[in-house]
């Protein structure tokens, strides 16, 4: 019984020094990155959005909406927007073509949607400027369905007006 008690207390004194080993590795600093993850990583942003995100809470089906998206460029040098995508057909991105946009400028993008199907929705638009960079702002909300025919008529409504 003694054995097999020495030989237990030496696999946890030899399993407790691997784990502090192992932690001390853990805890040491990463090598720096090499490339052009590394200059990309160190880029200041310049593309900055006013809000990244839009929720038209609840709206009814087949009835189309819009949002107004605000973009300041707070680089030294002017960018451009080459592509503003989004992520279904049911929603239409729009903005200024070929422009640059100076530093401190701003620039609108209109997002539309058009609510087809009921249920939540949340759809992502991409912004890509500058050539490969990108940023990505959401519409979101809920589609309720609006009734196939319409309100029945108040036959009672001679009876309130006399």
């Amino acid at each position: 019984m003694k054995k097999i008690v020495t030989y237990c207390a030496f696999l946890l004194v030899t399993a407790t020094a691997s784990a502090q080993q192992h932690d001390h590795a853990s805890h040491a600093t990463p090598a720096p990155v090499a490339g052009p993850q590394a200059a990309a990583a160190q880029l200041p942003e310049t593309l900055v959005l006013k809000e990244a995100e839009f929720n038209f809470g609840k709206i009814p089906q087949g009835k189309p909406v819009t949002h107004v998206f605000e973009i300041v460029n707070s680089g030294k040098d002017s960018l451009k927007i080459t592509n503003v995508q989004a992520g279904c057909g049911c929603t239409t991105p729009e903005w200024e073509k070929d422009k640059s946009l100076a530093p401190g400028a701003t620039t609108k993008i209109t997002v539309g949607f058009n609510a087809a199907a009921e249920g939540q929705f949340n759809k992502p638009v991409t912004i890509t400027y500058n050539g490969t960079q990108t940023k990505v702002l959401f519409i979101k909300g809920e589609v309720w369905k609006t009734p196939a025919a319409s309100a029945p008529e108040n036959k009672s409504l001679g009876d309130l007006k006399n």
